[in-house]
């Protein structure tokens, strides 16, 4: 049976302010100067209509909107703030409302660190199937990013294979980030009205989320706002995730950057709503910096850590929730530079209470997978969820009665009170605290108890199996599209 208990973030006591009120607004007010007066590129015919009909300037040749500032502030006062993202079991829902972090997979991996041979190699359909089943048992993952492409399965449905594993394999909420063209929005609608129950029952209780990325700088993708535009209109919850980044797509400052990365998020979402008034929508970011002296993307380093806690302010001030990247380290094998970088981006996009985070897994910038990387973010995420909780200071946790019992040079194992809160106290599964000479005789480490546990658990776990009959509805559904 699957793991019922999901581990989020809530009601934090610890607080970061990175942006202040006015530099915020400042940002807002250079964002909708950009969209106003430089544009954005909407590569799709019907985008450009819709910001037609609604009074933008549009550049037919170009696929160049712009838009004034009211026609986008209106546009986002229609976005709901708050919604629940549901799982197939309803006790694994996630409320998007502004008071939970929740830990996601990352997604769109192209190699795999094999479980067993541990050497790396392209992924496959089987991949996706085993991380969605070592994320269903692992409470720490509240939801799914389709993890690893699906290589070995045609490239017109690849997208719909992948979320057909994930379902098969978790009750967990799954956000795909695959989906980018008609047929596959359109099916994945389908697919996720049969799981819903049907299309109000799917407006009710969204069991897929859509995330597409930006075409940095001031870009989209055309066939992404297509199917960001069908999501919208079935009531899926869709957001647009920019990856921009310093030095190359956007400027080199952090600032400038954010107001790139704003711009292209903020102008997608509008148009969402221009077209669908009140459909769900996030905010979506994965800024990073470009290394200065080879241009190549980073995936870590100080930029990224505050961009993540940035981003989320920004989110805060449209009222819109947030699927903010996090772990995802450009280290290439589990190591100090992936625990250094893992723990600082999901500390600072955490404490800022971040709605949805992602990276769990991945390493090399998101483009291999590791079981055993995966573990130890689930314990880094494990050590902030217990570190956000502060200290509660009250008549029972000062423990006045207990000091007085022990008093001066007693010790306080045999204190009721003890036994009472020992449990309290965070235990890691990784983390190396064995006495040096046993460490010294073994000769392991946290990667391998990590490996061990990821191996366990694929061996042992059997998630709630999906209805068969809804399973031959979506191989119906992916086959017909396979055929087009």
């Amino acid at each position: 049976m699957s793991h019922k208990t999901i581990k989020t973030i809530s009601d934090p006591k610890l607080k970061l302010e990175v942006l202040t009120k006015e530099e915020v607004q400042k940002i807002h007010e250079a964002t909708l100067h950009i969209i106003q007066t430089t544009g954005i590129r909407f590569p799709s015919k019907r985008a450009l209509e819709i910001w037609e009909a609604h009074g933008a300037d549009v550049n037919y040749e170009k696929k160049i909107i712009r838009a004034k500032p009211q026609l986008i502030e209106d546009a986002l006062k229609t976005c709901p703030p708050k919604y629940v993202l549901a799982a197939r079991d309803p006790q694994q829902d996630l409320p998007l409302d502004g008071n939970h972090v929740c830990l996601g997979t990352d997604g769109c991996g192209v190699e795999v660190i094999d479980i067993e041979t541990k050497e790396k190699r392209t992924s496959v359909l089987q991949d996706v199937r085993d991380i969605a089943r070592v994320a269903d048992a692992t409470n720490e993952v509240a939801f799914h990013w389709v993890p690893v492409s699906a290589q070995d399965t045609p490239t017109e449905a690849r997208g719909l294979h992948e979320i057909k594993a994930v379902w098969e394999n978790s009750t967990k909420h799954v956000q795909t980030e695959s989906i980018y063209n008609v047929h596959e929005a359109k099916a994945a609608v389908e697919m996720a009205e049969i799981l819903a129950g049907g299309k109000d029952n799917l407006r009710e209780r969204p069991v897929i989320s859509m995330m597409q990325c930006t075409a940095p700088p001031l870009g989209h993708d055309g066939g992404s706002l297509d199917a960001a535009l069908i999501a919208a209109e079935a009531g899926i919850p869709t957001g647009f995730m920019t990856m921009s980044a310093c030095l190359t797509t956007g400027p080199a400052t952090l600032a400038g950057t954010l107001t790139v990365g704003n711009a292209e998020v903020i102008a997608a979402t509008a148009l969402l709503q221009l077209a669908y008034p009140g459909a769900p929508v996030f905010y979506a970011a994965a800024q990073t910096s470009s290394d200065p002296r080879t241009g190549a993307y980073t995936g870590g380093g100080p930029e990224d850590f505050l961009f993540g806690a940035a981003t989320n302010v920004l989110s805060d001030f449209y009222n819109i929730p947030l699927s903010m990247g996090s772990f995802a380290t450009g280290a290439k094998e589990p190591n100090w530079q992936a625990g250094l970088e893992g723990s600082l981006s999901t500390f600072m996009a955490s404490v800022v209470m971040s709605d949805m985070l992602l990276g769990c897994g991945f390493l090399h910038g998101s483009r291999i997978w590791s079981y055993a990387e995966m573990m130890m973010d689930c314990e880094i995420f494990s050590i902030i969820h217990k570190m956000m909780q502060g200290i509660v200071v009250d008549e029972e946790t000062l423990a006045l009665d207990a000091i007085a019992a022990v008093g001066p040079g007693g010790h306080y194992l045999a204190q009721k009170h003890t036994r009472n809160h020992m449990r309290e106290l965070f235990m890691p599964q990784f983390l190396d605290r064995r006495p040096y000479t046993q460490w010294e005789e073994k000769g392991d480490d946290a990667r391998d108890w990590a490996l061990n546990k990821a191996r366990k658990i694929l061996k042992e776990h059997q998630p709630d199996p999906l209805d068969e009959k809804i399973s031959k509805e979506f191989e119906r559904i992916i086959k017909l599209v396979e055929k087009k």
